[in-house]
């Protein structure tokens, strides 16, 4: 049985600021994101199924990574809430409704992290999330694989 990868492109703008960094990206800017979602898995081999020869299809990964992902994050301003950015926050609100708080600075490699945990929650069993590519601007992105994961944690613990 052979082990296929499939990745799905999605765009989606987003503002967000960085509480306490030294340079620009301490104020409140926007970044066109692209964010490619790559899983791995078999292809489905059964003739008497509707979805044979796909390990996933296209349409319900999109469907994963838009309702977790891209209308949540899209146009909004996202900020760290454990920050004085929660204050702020408050105050954008009635100007700008989609205000998102979340639990971490928001940095292209934060925003990955919270990612693959709400798209591998999504995932069939018969798939894994194998990585994301996140691009913050046309030449600066980050990436997310799964199999760094276990590498990290075992750098971590020497």
């Amino acid at each position: 049985m052979s082990t296929i990868r499939i990745t799905k492109h999605f765009d989606f703008e987003t503002a967000h600021a960085l509480y306490g960094y030294d340079g620009k990206c301490k104020n409140i800017h926007g970044h066109s994101y692209q964010l490619y979602v790559t899983i791995i898995g078999s292809p489905i081999n059964d003739e008497n199924h509707v979805k044979n020869g796909m390990v996933l299809d296209f349409g319900d990964l999109k469907r994963i990574v838009k309702s977790e992902i891209v209308t949540v994050f899209d146009h909004a301003t996202v900020l760290n809430k454990n920050s004085p950015h929660a204050t702020l926050a408050e105050k954008i609100k009635p100007h700008s409704p989609k205000v998102l708080l979340v639990n971490y600075q928001p940095t292209s490699e934060n925003m990955l992290i919270d990612f693959a945990e709400k798209i591998s929650e999504h995932l069939p069993n018969s798939v894994k999330l194998h990585s994301l590519k996140l691009h913050e601007t046309n030449n600066s992105y980050a990436e997310w694989f799964a199999s760094d994961q276990s590498i990290l944690s075992t750098l971590s613990e020497g």
